[in-house]
């Protein structure tokens, strides 16, 4: 029930969006628009500026109380549990997009620590030396099948995103195994939980690195639209070339409470978008947060 409403609204923040599609009069603006694939610009950067308010005045400040009166070991434990309920939708994705064997390490994943890994609240697999998590969605898998990406969007709430990416969301209402399983068993509030859990869990790890980006940026509406575009194409292509994204999505640090960064190069990108794994003092990217949370 909860992934079906945010599919409406993914549904008619599109149609809005959609509605006010008007490239400006002025030849270099026109051209400036088509460039960069966001010929709703005016409309995108008021839903941004929006965003950023709510950002500020709520999500930002219970972020900040989350990482200061909740311990490192609850906050990895949480942030595990989460990756690990997201598994067989990513084995899903793998597949689709011809990579069975990344499928079959996030299968692994799930079957090991669901069970080994006390329902996943610890990664017992890569503790162990195994696959690390990654992540993928449906606008990737779409991207991969050659969909374009549609013009740029901001959804109000979502953040980011494009036409391409936006079904994707839609689509993810019918393609999360675990979420099915729990509302199959009457446990429909647990699907609300959990995208409470996981935005919470997103935007604590990224609270540092977006400080960052808006106080080094001077444009930070393009700034974040740059970025998303570059994570997203560099997503569909890791996948074009058959790399394994299974060693791509890092775990928070046990003793920073910071995400730990990939040691194989990485797509700087926006929120929850992909992570990676390495060096716990290195922080994340900043934009990886601005994806919006599926």
């Amino acid at each position: 029930m909860v992934r079906r409403l945010v599919s409406l609204a993914a549904v008619m923040a599109m149609m809005i969006l959609a509605g006010c599609a008007t490239l400006p009069d002025d030849p270099e603006e026109r051209a400036e628009a088509l460039a960069v694939n966001d010929p709703l610009e005016p409309a995108n950067r008021t839903i941004f500026d929006v965003n950023m308010y709510l950002d500020d005045a709520i999500m930002a400040p219970v972020a900040e109380g989350y990482r200061e009166y909740f311990p490192n070991w609850f906050r990895q434990a949480l942030h595990s549990f989460l990756i690990n309920l997201e598994e067989p939708y990513v084995a899903g994705n793998d597949l689709l997009q011809g990579n069975p064997a990344a499928a079959a390490d996030a299968l692994g994943r799930f079957m090991i620590n669901s069970t080994f890994g006390m329902l996943g609240f610890r990664d017992a697999v890569a503790e162990s030396g195994g696959a690390k998590a990654h992540q993928t969605d449906i606008g990737v898998t779409l991207g991969v099948w050659g969909f374009e990406e549609g013009p740029y969007l901001m959804l109000p709430f979502f953040g980011p995103s494009n036409l391409r990416d936006g079904v994707g969301k839609v689509a993810d209402n019918w393609a999360h195994p675990t979420g099915m399983v729990m509302a199959a068993q009457g446990l429909g509030a647990f699907g609300m939980a959990q995208m409470g859990a996981e935005t919470l869990d997103t935007r604590t790890q990224y609270l540092d690195p977006i400080k960052e980006l808006r106080r080094t940026s001077l444009d930070e509406y393009a700034a974040i639209r740059s970025l998303y575009r570059q994570t997203r194409e560099a997503s569909i292509a890791s996948s074009l070339r058959g790399q394994r994204p299974a060693r791509d999505v890092h775990p928070v640090s046990t003793t920073t409470g910071q995400p730990e960064s990939s040691s194989a190069p990485a797509a700087a990108g926006p929120v929850g978008d992909e992570g990676k794994k390495a060096d716990p003092e290195v922080k994340p990217s900043a934009v990886e947060f601005v994806e919006p949370a599926r």
